[in-house]
C-alpha cells in the first residue's frame, strides 16, 4: 500500500509552495504582531480563498466545492503550516466546513458550504469557556427559545469569522448551534494570545439568534467526530511547520562557523537535528495514516487522528525549540523568525485541546478497541465450541 502523494498531488503541493513563497507570509505574520486587532491578513485570505480556490478542495461539487478529496487538502495544509500562513484557513475549512459536512442538514449545507468554497465566509468553532478549562465538563453557555447566552474564549480566528459553530447546553444536553457572529446579540473582543496572527477573541452571546446543528443532545458525539477530522488536517500543518524548522536549523548549522568549523559538524548539534528528524518522520507516518483513515472512512480514524495530533504537536514543538537553540543567541531575538514558528507550534498544539487531553483520549480509545476485540474473540470461541 502506497501512503505517499501521487504525481498530481505532488504537483499541487509544489504549486501551493510556490504561491506562498511569492507572497511571503512570514512578513505578514510580523505585521499582525504589530496590529493584532486585524486578526489575519485579509488580502492574502482573498487571494487564497477566491483566486486559488483552496477552501473548496474537499467540499463536494454539489455544494460548490472542487470535490478533490482530503488527501489534496492535507497537501495544502502541509504547505500552509510550512509557510506560517496567517489566514483563518484551518478554522474555516478543517473545523467550520467539516462541522457542516458532519452534522449539517441539507438546507444548511446548501446555504453555507458554497459561501465557504467561494471564500465569501469565514467560520470558526467556539467550544472552550476559559484557558485551561476542560471544554465539555464546564460548559455554561445555554440555548433556549432560539436564543444563545454565554461567553466563549479563547476562540481562534474569532476576529475574522462570520459564523461560528457553538457548543452549548439545552434541556436535551449539550448540542451544537450555528450563530451569525455579525448578527445581533454577539460581541467579539480581541484577546492577547501567544500567536497574534491567528486572531484569538472572546465571544459573548446575549440573546443571540441561533439554529441547531445536528440532533439535540448529540453535541459531544458530533464534536468528537469533527475534532477527529480537524486533528488529521492540523497534523499536516504541524508537520509542515516542523519540517521547515528542521530545514532552518540545518541550513544555519552549515553556514555558521565556530572555532574554524561549521557548527553542524559538532555532535551537540548533529544529535539535536537527528532527534528532530526522527520525530518529524514519526509525525509524517502518523499523519499519513490519519489521512488514509479520514479519506476511506475507516473505523481506525479515532485512534489514527489522536495519534496524528499527538505526534504532530510533539514534533513541531521539538523542532521549533531546537531551531532556536541551534541559532543560539540570534535565535531568541525579535528579528529572527524562529520565535514565529515556536509560537505557532504552541498554538496548534492547543487549538483542539492540549496534548494531555489527546493522550488521554488515545488511551481510552485503544482500551475500548482492545475490549471490543476481546469480546469478539470470546464470541468466536464460544461459537467454535
Amino acid at each position: 500500500m502506497d501512503f505517499d502523494y501521487n504525481d498530481e498531488q505532488k504537483a499541487l503541493k509544489d504549486e501551493v509552495r510556490r504561491f506562498l513563497s511569492d507572497v511571503s507570509p512570514a512578513s505578514a505574520v510580523r505585521a499582525l504582531y504589530d496590529n493584532p486587532a486585524a486578526g489575519h491578513d485579509a488580502g492574502l485570505w482573498q487571494r487564497v480563498a477566491r483566486e486559488q480556490g483552496w477552501c473548496g478542495t474537499a467540499i463536494p461539487e454539489a455544494y460548490g466545492g472542487l470535490g478533490l478529496g482530503y488527501v489534496e487538502l492535507c497537501a495544502i495544509a502541509e504547505e500552509i503550516g510550512r509557510a506560517l500562513t496567517p489566514i483563518p484557513f484551518g478554522t474555516t475549512v478543517y473545523q467550520f466546513a467539516e462541522s457542516l459536512l458532519v452534522a449539517g442538514s441539507e438546507a444548511q449545507k446548501q446555504a453555507l458550504l458554497p459561501l465557504v468554497a467561494a471564500g465569501e465566509l469565514c467560520g470558526t468553532l467556539a467550544v472552550t469557556e476559559g484557558p485551561g478549562v476542560p471544554a465539555v465538563a464546564t460548559i455554561t453557555t445555554r440555548f433556549a427559545d432560539g436564543m444563545l447566552n454565554g461567553t466563549k474564549l479563547p476562540v481562534t480566528d474569532a476576529v475574522a469569522a462570520d459564523r461560528a459553530v457553538v457548543l452549548a447546553q439545552e434541556d436535551a444536553g449539550l448540542s451544537l448551534f450555528l450563530v451569525d457572529l455579525k448578527g445581533p446579540g454577539v460581541t467579539v473582543a480581541p484577546l492577547s494570545v501567544l500567536d497574534p496572527s491567528r486572531g484569538g477573541g472572546r465571544v459573548t452571546f446575549a440573546d443571540a439568534p441561533a439554529e441547531r446543528l445536528g440532533a439535540a443532545g448529540e453535541g459531544v458525539a458530533l464534536l468528537g467526530l469533527i475534532d477527529d477530522h480537524a486533528a488529521v488536517l492540523f497534523a499536516f500543518e504541524q508537520l509542515g511547520g516542523a519540517d521547515r524548522c528542521l530545514e532552518m536549523a540545518r541550513d544555519y548549522a552549515l553556514e555558521r562557523y565556530a572555532f574554524g568549523r561549521p557548527i553542524g559538524s559538532y555532535q551537540a548539534i548533529k544529535h539535536k537535528l537527528a532527534d528532530a528528524y526522527v520525530k518529524n518522520s514519526i509525525a509524517r507516518a502518523n499523519a499519513y495514516y490519519g489521512a488514509w483513515a479520514l479519506t476511506t472512512g475507516a473505523p481506525e480514524l479515532p485512534v489514527a487522528a489522536a495519534a496524528a495530533h499527538i505526534a504532530g504537536a510533539s514534533a513541531y514543538w521539538f523542532a521549533a525549540k531546537e531551531n532556536i537553540q541551534t541559532h543560539g543567541g540570534i535565535g531568541v531575538t525579535w528579528e529572527a523568525d524562529c520565535q514565529l514558528f515556536y509560537r505557532r507550534s504552541r498554538h496548534l498544539a492547543l487549538i483542539l485541546g492540549s496534548p494531555r487531553v489527546w493522550k488521554r483520549r488515545l488511551i481510552d480509545r485503544l482500551e475500548a478497541r482492545e475490549a471490543q476485540n476481546v469480546q469478539v474473540d470470546s464470541i468466536a470461541e464460544g461459537a467454535a465450541t
